[in-house]
């Protein structure tokens, strides 16, 4: 049996302020006790919209047996898409803890069988007469306590039965009875920032229940369930005429099947009319810089039946909902609404509910959403069609902006902006811009006030392969051709340049204290200088340090100085940024630190796997095998297969190393006396042992979250990353 009471509300403060709520309470049965009752499991959430800031505030709580619920459910194969991800989880699972934004409830849970009394650890849904209901919602924790709300709902119209007289298809397959109220008066009082204010307004409630699973003869076959791969949109409007609509649209997440679709149209007399046909189209987008997400922000709803036409708009992006219950989030927001009914304008307000519709199941998709998410960051920041308010932006100062008076905007953009573009444009790893954000939310800040954060990173490391591939005499970079080869070299080396530059324009906006900006820019230019170093390394080569390990097969120093390079490039600069993100969002100096050194080991293990992968070969090739074996280059598994090998065997690899050839025959004898020598599992045992490392002593010193959650699965996806 699943049931689920939900109220939303749309209110105006006292001093004028418009602010909008809902909350749902669910209920569904959880399995059986010994002694025949039913084991039921709760959860409740509920969200705050304060328009004037823009500022959505949400809290979600659950039993404190889902942690069993939630182990048992992955066994079953009911988590994510990802077993990265299932073991992630099921690791603070076994804790007997749940992953922040989830909460346990603060106290028991009691639902009474003989009236509507819910009380879910404190928090509080109840008919308190005939036509009469109180909700009571609030939570004491994080840097905005104390919020929630007490309001009294009392029914203007009377109770409506949604889809088919009342019978509805639930997620999980089976038949429901959904009924809801689509007008309230509410009044009452909501506390944000620690500050109470009385509240007046109009709302909406909602019931739906299943009856409770009937016992199955053994020989008869179990139904199909939906559980898990069905997504839906909810829209509720209350518009000026006195009318209301309610409508629900049940697909397969995959193959966008319908299970179940419904428009209900309410009149300002409360008169019901029902319709299967209509449509509900999505439009626009907004992308969540937590979840990675997409969301739409305009629904077109059409009901010819009706005569009825709206356009349903959110009021802003961010009303997302990050939530384990529904993973990773659902999205439940205030909306405006306009359109015609029987060709009279009508307009109002109304919520959404989108759920289901998830992109990034797995990290893979993860982290091609957060790819999508850079490249859109970077084009707003780095427009190919500048504007002189924009291009004050980039190179002027306040008060300074004659600099660029004479300026062709089409000559700057081309020559400064282009070759930059032309790299960024075409994807490439994105979990450089995903440290920051990410450890800025472990630590249990707030990322989404960083959301142009996502750019800077990139701008950093593209800047840096720009200029790279001038030094390295490159031909392709992210499948197509180096910048240089296209704009020319002065103008890639000028470009690739200015790109290290934009990071202290984002850095600027930042809306932090100065004292954190000051070690922000430090930080800033720690990575910078390090990146620099370890080029300069680079670019000379360690050739000179090979015949000590070929005379003695001592190799130690030697594989010191290829982690050297390897940490001044890559790691250096992907721990400050995991620095500086730990920093802004509220970290203690030790977590700041240990959180740059998970990142700091992660940069090592990222470019010790990629060494490996050159070597035994890219999935889908997306580089050529042995190409640092073509480059002569001295990488870990060489220097380690050298210490390794007999003499002789040492002398013969060193000739093929030193050969550069691109000959299938020549790499191939190399690679197979590198792997003789247990060399590439020695390098991947070593990158484990780095990252476990660092995570032990990163584990104890932050709460456990979504965010630690995803930061612990992205260590094992770059140790088991075949591209």
């Amino acid at each position: 049996m699943t049931e689920w009471w939900y109220v939303n509300a749309h209110l105006t403060a006292a001093d004028g302020r418009q602010l909008s709520l809902f909350a749902a309470f669910f209920r569904i049965i959880n399995g059986k006790r010994p002694d025949g009752s039913f084991e039921y499991a709760h959860s409740l959430t509920w969200g705050i919209t304060d328009l004037a800031k823009k500022e959505y505030v949400a809290r979600s709580f659950v039993d404190a047996n889902a942690p069993a619920i939630g182990l048992e459910r992955i066994k079953q194969g009911q988590g994510a898409r990802d077993e990265r991800l299932n073991r992630a989880v099921s690791e603070v699972l076994r804790q007997g803890k749940v992953p922040l934004p989830d909460r346990f409830f603060p106290g028991p849970v009691n639902v009474p069988e003989s009236q509507l009394a819910l009380d879910y650890g404190g928090m509080r849904f109840e008919k308190v007469k005939p036509g009469e209901y109180r909700l009571v919602v609030g939570s004491p924790e994080g840097p905005r306590s104390p919020v929630g709300a007490e309001l009294t709902f009392v029914l203007k119209k009377p109770p409506i039965r949604h889809g088919d007289d009342g019978v509805v298809r639930g997620v999980h397959g089976e038949d429901m009875f959904y009924v809801f109220v689509p007008r309230c008066e509410v009044k009452g009082r909501v506390t944000l920032d620690g500050v109470a204010a009385e509240v007046t307004g109009q709302g909406w409630y909602d019931h739906e229940f299943s009856d409770a699973p009937r016992q199955r003869p053994p020989d008869e076959k179990k139904p199909g369930s939906d559980l898990g791969v069905v997504a839906w949109n909810w829209v509720s409007a209350q518009l000026d005429d006195g009318s209301d609509v309610s409508v629900y649209d049940l697909v397969h997440s995959e193959t966008k099947e319908s299970k179940g679709r419904w428009a209900i149209v309410i009149g300002a007399d409360g008169t019901r009319r029902a319709f299967s046909e209509f449509s509900l189209t999505p439009s626009g987008q907004w992308r969540s810089v937590r979840t990675f997400e997409c969301y739409p922000t305009t629904y077109d709803l059409q009901i010819p039946g009706a005569a009825l036409s709206l356009t349903v708009e959110a009021e802003f992006g961010d009303q997302e909902l990050v939530t384990v219950i529904s993973k990773p989030a659902f999205w439940e927001g205030r909306c405006q609404v306009k359109g015609t009914c029987d060709m009279r304008p009508v307009q109002g307000l109304g919520y959404v509910e989108r759920s289901g519709f998830f992109a990034a199941e797995t990290l893979d998709a993860f982290f091609k959403s957060v790819g999508e998410a850079v490249r859109e960051s970077v084009q707003t920041v780095y427009p190919l069609e500048l504007t002189r308010e924009h291009a004050n932006t980039l190179v002027a100062v306040p008060g300074r902006e004659s600099v660029l008076d004479g300026v062709d905007l089409k000559q700057l953009a081309r020559t400064l902006i282009a070759p930059v573009r032309e790299i960024t444009d075409r994807g490439g790893k994105a979990w450089r811009s995903y440290a920051a954000l990410a450890c800025c939310d472990v630590v249990l800040g707030d990322s989404r006030k960083f959301a142009e954060w996502l750019a800077f990173p990139e701008f950093m490391h593209v800047g840096s392969l720009i200029v790279d591939d001038v030094q390295d005499k490159s031909d392709v970079r992210r499948g197509g051709p180096t910048s240089h080869l296209k704009y020319g070299e002065a103008l890639a080396i000028n470009a690739g340049t200015a790109a290290y530059f934009m990071g202290e324009r984002m850095l600027k906006r930042s809306l932090v204290a100065d004292d954190i900006k000051l070690q922000l820019y430090d930080l800033y230019f720690e990575a910078l200088r390090e990146g620099h170093a370890g080029q300069a390394i680079d670019l000379d080569g360690l050739e000179a340090y090979v015949p000590t390990a070929l005379d003695r097969g001592d190799v130690a120093s030697l594989e010191q100085r290829v982690l050297a390079i390897h940490r001044l490039k890559t790691a250096a600069p992907a721990s400050a940024l995991a620095r500086m993100g730990a920093l802004v969002g509220g970290g203690t100096p030790v977590q700041v630190e240990a959180v740059g050194r998970y990142f700091d080991a992660l940069g090592l293990a990222f470019q010790i796997v990629d060494d490996v992968l050159n070597l035994r070969g890219f999935k889908g090739d997306l580089k050529q095998r042995g190409e640092d074996l073509t480059h002569g280059k001295v990488t870990l598994p060489v220097a380690r297969a050298l210490g390794a090998l007999d003499h002789k065997a040492r002398l013969h690899l060193w000739a093929l190393v030193s050969l550069r050839s691109s000959d299938p025959a020549i790499i191939g004898e190399a690679i197979a006396l590198i792997e003789k020598a247990g060399a590439l599992d020695g390098c991947l045992d070593q990158a484990r042992k780095l990252v476990e490392d660092a995570w032990l002593a990163l584990h104890p010193l932050v709460e456990e979250s979504l965010a630690k959650v995803m930061l612990r699965a992205f260590g094992w996806y770059v140790l088991e990353r075949h591209y």
